[in-house]
């Protein structure tokens, strides 16, 4: 007697690293797990996680059957962390909460990805051949969602050179208070009939 073995499709259905995707939503699967800072080096080359963060994440698949035969496949993905990132107004540490709540419609091939993606305002990708690869769309979610400039709403040190210009008395509050057509006045030129007045006194 043979020993049973499982089918290929039914561990990838479940195998976050190569999901059979369409499986995984036919059977309305769900699955949840937890990404360490080594296994996110695309994101921590732009942000760091804390010393134990972690990036939290889960996914649910869901087949929706529209007005065509086929069901429709659907994979809802939600995520969020905490990185550690550097405010470009006072270059001090920031802590920003990244948090992905995408619903996300997979299709037979690239043409038709494209042709959808077009067509309407849901975010339509092509069914890996390999299976999909769910950390990395974790990882790439979490990416989309850095902010462009990070920034604290209230820096937590004053600027540098921001005490000068409140508290350095009048020397410094000068270039705030310089006029600027000031110096302009020694530039203006002489007017046509100075010229002719000056050689009359002369005379």
């Amino acid at each position: 007697m043979k020993p049973s073995s499982t089918p290929a499709h039914a561990g990838r259905a479940r195998d976050p690293r190569r999901l059979d995707v369409v499986r995984f939503a036919a059977t309305g699967g769900a699955l949840e797990g937890g990404l360490a800072a080594a296994e996110l080096q695309r994101l921590t080359a732009d942000a760091s996680l804390p010393a134990d963060g972690q990036v939290r994440w889960s996914a649910r698949g869901v087949a929706r059957r529209a007005n065509a035969a086929v069901p429709e496949t659907w994979l809802q993905l939600q995520a969020q962390a905490d990185v550690l990132l550097t405010c470009q107004r006072c270059l001090q540490p920031l802590l920003e909460r990244l948090a992905v709540d995408r619903t996300l419609r997979f299709v037979a091939t690239e043409e038709e990805a494209e042709r959808l993606d077009e067509e309407a305002d849901d975010d339509v990708l092509a069914v890996p051949p390999r299976g999909l690869d769910l950390p990395a769309l974790v990882e790439d979610e979490l990416i989309l969602a850095l902010p462009l400039v990070p920034r604290h709403e209230v820096c937590p040190q004053p600027l540098p050179g921001a005490a000068g210009v409140v508290e350095g008395g009048s020397d410094n509050a000068a270039p705030a208070t310089r006029r600027p057509f000031e110096a302009l006045r020694s530039l203006r030129l002489p007017n046509p009939g100075d010229g002719e007045d000056s050689g009359g006194a002369d005379e």
